[in-house]
């Protein structure tokens, strides 16, 4: 029988964990075969591994610990990849040369998957002179430009999607044009952007005092620290970035205070780290450990809690010495603190099932107290591990007790850091967990509410047919199978309804107990005023968190998934998709299978000699189908050249998922200057049409997308967007759908799980 609670779950689970060969063949066949594998490669380094890996496998059974997902993926496979998410590189040198060494690392470590972070306020402003060749620099965003190239050219290449965050201090000299940098929405479209705010720019914001932009003890400018404040504000109302970093109260919560200064974030923004720093994420699933879930008896069990948050970070700590890194300097930066983030994940439902409203001031009393009970049970397993296995590196007891977290830590853990010391720096972390929790059965992400109680997706069965899946929230299963088709109680809200102050109540709750950072998204809806939008930020700065990011849909970046419920009739209506022109979702692309199955169509272009042979090949993945690679063949040698390359470039193209059905619009766009033909019928303005035309038909026959099977006739991206239609937004790289959702700062896929930061 499945230990899947939803058939989401397993095609999340094959997809991105299943351990399989090269050539496809199954190695992990069921999912206690993939905790098996974990649970043996992180107990190696252990004196008694048989002992460990049966704990281990404990604590992952049930999906009650949820390693993050480069662990799930990585751990045991023999594989030379690294099982840390994301780093944070090495501070950029303001030279020519120190700037492309940089950006070199930053491809290296793309190539294994991580996620980088960057700031780029140490490079001197636009128009500053360069000394010795009389010339001026180009700035910081000139060179955000090529890491973009950079970032885009890794992906082409076929290697896994990696994020990448860049930050800029509110007083460099270019902050204006860092703030409206995504204005264009050709340019940075790798990249999170997020504004370094200082103590000092927002008491100034609050006097409405003067601000001066300066570099290297030059002041460049000076303005109102209001008007700059409104312009990030106004440029995230209407693009919805950049996001803010409060990076001096980051500093000054770092229990590392005294050994490094942070200058930027991973990509989601939950791990602040100092140059070459790493994140190594893990999730205690709070759903698994409640009991008497939707009745007057209903908590979370605090022993399983404290028993599986001591495995977890006896598990994470492993993990240090089992991963492999990009660069020796990440290494060694991730053996002298071994830090880890060990957060959260269903934290929504759990707070249902013990009947509180996701965004009370009872439910954020709930969230501190948990949050205290996970920090506490993590920094005495610490403390464990120091005595067995020594301190990190760089401890110092004296300094440690008086930095970040530590100081507001119970006195009898202060007490046993200072006499055995502390084997991780820090410990705890609320990182996205989009596709994790998908895969444990759709849990609520991380501690953001619940999106959406039920929605529907197509699944493209093998037989061309479609069918419709629901996809439940967990705690929604829960009650139903409880309560039947009883109304849900009013106490449940979603993503849709909360008000953004509520978000702001339920991060700063979390927040005081997370030594690290938060992943979150404070979803506003499309009709917040700007005061009130700009009220958000104000809000968080004042209830102390980190850093805020929110999501409000318009006609810029388009909408999210959008759902329809009310508290009293779940299950949710589907979200609207439209009727023609609908990208069938598929899965993450994958290398090329030893062997494929495809189609070769021949086309005669009147006045050639030679036909044009065209075979489209398709791969399967999870029962979907999709157009993998492309090959163009004639024994005309006048087509030698150009057959070559539009066979490279549509095949580079359709391995990188999504909707593809613009290389259809492009080819039959394209006008032969000498005349086109008639063919079946039809005027085709073009050979490429009427290449284009095959492709149509080809995607058609597949599902790929729908249409009359005319395929030189019906324009499929005509109708995917209907002429005056509300923006749809972007569509999932991966799939294709329009399913997206803001969560943990990430857009998510709600149909194949793909999330840029998962």
């Amino acid at each position: 029988m499945s230990r899947f609670a939803a058939p989401i779950a397993e095609q999340i689970w094959d997809m991105k964990y299943r351990l399989k060969e090269g050539d496809g063949t199954v190695v992990d066949t069921s999912v206690e075969d993939t905790w098996r594998r974990i649970a043996r490669a992180l107990a190696v380094v252990e004196k008694d591994p048989a002992t460990w890996e049966a704990r281990f496998y404990a604590a992952l059974e049930g999906f009650k610990f949820l390693p993050a997902g480069r662990i799930t993926a990585g751990a045991g496979t023999g594989r030379a990849v690294t099982l840390f998410n994301c780093f944070v590189m090495g501070t950029i040198p303001d030279t020519m040369a120190g700037i492309f060494d940089a950006l070199k690392e930053a491809a290296l470590t793309m190539q294994q998957g991580g996620g980088i972070g960057y700031d780029f306020s140490t490079i001197r402003p636009r128009g500053a002179e360069v000394k010795g060749v009389a010339a001026d620099a180009s700035g910081p965003l000139s060179f955000m430009d090529v890491w973009d190239a950079m970032c885009r050219t890794i992906m082409s290449a076929g290697s896994r999607r990696g994020a990448m965050m860049a930050t800029m201090r509110c007083d460099h000299p270019d902050i204006e044009a860092f703030i409206e940098a995504k204005k264009d929405p050709a340019r940075l479209r790798m990249f999170n952007l997020s504004v370094l705010v200082t103590d000092p720019f927002m008491a100034a914001v609050k006097a409405n005092g003067p601000w001066q932009l300066q570099f290297a003890g030059k002041v460049y400018k000076t303005l109102q620290a209001r008007d700059l404040w409104n312009r990030i504000m106004r440029n995230t109302y209407d693009f919805a970035e950049p996001g803010v970093i409060f990076i001096d109260r980051i500093n000054a919560a770092n229990n590392l205070g005294y050994v490094e200064t942070i200058a930027a974030t991973n990509p989601c923004g939950e791990q602040p780290l100092p140059p070459y720093g790493a994140c190594l994420l893990g999730s205690i699933n709070l759903p698994t450990l409640v009991s008497g879930a939707f009745t007057a008896d209903a908590a979370l069990d605090p022993k399983a809690l404290q028993d599986l948050v001591r495995v977890a970070i006896r598990m994470m700590d492993n993990t240090v010495d089992a991963s492999r890194f990009p660069l020796p300097q990440q290494e060694a930066e991730a053996q002298a603190k071994r830090r880890i983030g060990l957060g959260v994940t269903g934290l929504a439902d759990a707070l249902l099932m013990v009947g509180l409203r996701y965004g009370s001031e009872a439910a954020a009393r709930q969230t501190e107290d948990w949050m205290h009970a996970i920090a506490r049970a993590a920094y005495l397993a610490s403390v464990d591990l120091a005595r067995e296995k020594g301190a990190f590196p760089l401890f110092d007891a004296e300094p440690y007790l008086a930095s970040g977290t530590m100081r507001a830590m119970d006195e009898d853990v202060r007490a046993a850091v200072r006499a055995h010391g502390i084997r991780n720096a820090l410990l705890t972390s609320v990182a996205p967990t989009g596709t994790i929790s998908l895969y444990a059965g759709n849990v609520s992400s991380g501690i953001e509410p619940v999106f959406a109680y039920a929605y529907t997706r197509k699944v493209l069965q093998k037989d061309g047919s479609r069918t419709e899946e629901e996809v439940v929230d967990y705690a929604v299963r829960l009650w139903r199978e409880t309560h039947g088709d009883a109304p849900l109680p009013d106490y449940f809200v979603n993503a849709q309804t909360l008000p953004p102050l509520d978000h702001v109540r339920m991060q700063a709750a979390a927040q005081k107990w997370i030594d690290s950072s938060i992943s979150k998204t404070i979803n506003c809806p499309e009709d917040i005023s700007f005061d009130d939008f700009s009220q958000v930020y104000m809000e968080a700065w004042d209830q102390g968190c980190k850093g805020c990011t929110t999501y409000r849909p318009n006609a810029v970046t388009g909408s999210v998934l959008t759902v329809s419920e009310t508290a009293a009739k779940p299950p949710a209506e589907a979200p609207q998709t439209a009727k023609a022109g609908e990208v069938v979702y598929l899965s993450d692309p994958l290398d090329r299978p030893a062997a494929l199955e495809g189609q070769t169509y021949k086309i005669k272009w009147p006045g050639s000699e030679h036909a044009l042979y065209i075979t489209i090949n398709d791969i399967l993945i999870a029962g979907h189908r999709r157009p993998f690679e492309v090959f163009i063949n004639s024994k005309n040698m006048e087509h030698f050249a150009w057959t070559v390359a539009l066979t490279r470039m549509i095949s580079a193209v359709f391995r990188r998922g999504g909707d593809i059905s613009f290389v259809v619009e492009e080819l039959k766009a394209v006008f032969d200057p000498r005349g086109g033909a008639w063919m079946e019928g039809r005027y085709i303005p073009s050979i490429l049409a009427a290449i284009g035309g095959v492709i149509e038909r080809h995607l058609i026959a597949i599902g790929f997308i729908e249409g009359e099977g005319l395929g030189l006739k019906s324009d499929p991206k005509a109708e995917v967007m209907v002429v005056g239609g509300a923006p749809k937004g972007a569509s999932c790289p991966n799939c294709g759908s329009y399913d997206l959702r803001m969560v943990e700062g990430c857009m998510t896929c709600a149909n194949c799980g793909h999330s840029k930061c998962g």
